[in-house]
């Protein structure tokens, strides 16, 4: 979702720049002083569930990140030509299913404040199953409960990470998006193919 449908602008703003100052601001410490306490944490559980769990950087971080995301909101936008792609998938009677590390409380927010989440017939986000998209086990899971031809399927995201645990999994079709975030140079990616966003794999085959 992150970086593929929505601009990841939001995120890396929310991480890097709002999270750090609210946590200067409780513990009287500069900016960077509380970059650089956070980082250690970041850190260790880098691609991992608690990564993207709103609970776990509450308890970490004493803030109320519901609340933050809340506040924040109206910074939250869709990527150019995103939703046009998620229109034709859905005229054209294919499945669209959105799979997500967002937690439950960012996913909601994010989905509420742009309205796309009538385009999909499964949200299935990696914290209901206990594994994140980087782990086999996520995609045994979700094979499990939404049974789909993995040799069909198309998947497409920012993270290479991710990308690599689909590629494994034996997604037959991979895409991996090099302008997820707005604010940020198009990135070069080698290992797999790659298109600026959704908008180019328009029109549908």
């Amino acid at each position: 979702m992150d970086g593929t449908i929505l601009d990841l602008a939001y995120d890396n703003w929310f991480w890097q720049t709002l999270v750090p100052e609210r946590y200067a601001a409780a513990r009287n410490m500069s900016v960077d002083e509380a970059r650089a306490s956070l980082r250690p944490n970041f850190e260790a559980v880098a691609h991992t569930l608690p990564w993207y769990c709103m609970d776990y950087w509450s308890e970490v971080t004493g803030l109320d990140m519901a609340a933050l995301k809340h506040e924040s909101r109206e910074r939250i936008g869709v990527l150019a030509g995103a939703e046009d792609f998620l229109h034709a998938v859905k005229a054209s009677g294919r499945k669209l299913w959105l799979a997500t590390n967002a937690h439950g409380k960012s996913w909601r927010v994010k989905l509420d404040k742009t309205g796309i989440g009538h385009y999909f017939e499964h949200i299935i986000s990696s914290h209901d199953h206990g594994h994140p998209k980087e782990a086999q086990s996520f995609w045994h899971e979700i094979q499990g409960r939404y049974p789909f031809d993995k040799t069909r399927a198309l998947f497409v995201d920012d993270s290479l990470p991710v990308l690599r645990a689909a590629a494994t999994y034996g997604i037959g079709h991979i895409r991996a998006i090099a302008a997820p975030d707005t604010q940020q140079p198009l990135r070069e990616i080698t290992e797999f193919a790659s298109v600026h966003g959704l908008k180019d794999l328009l029109p549908l085959s």
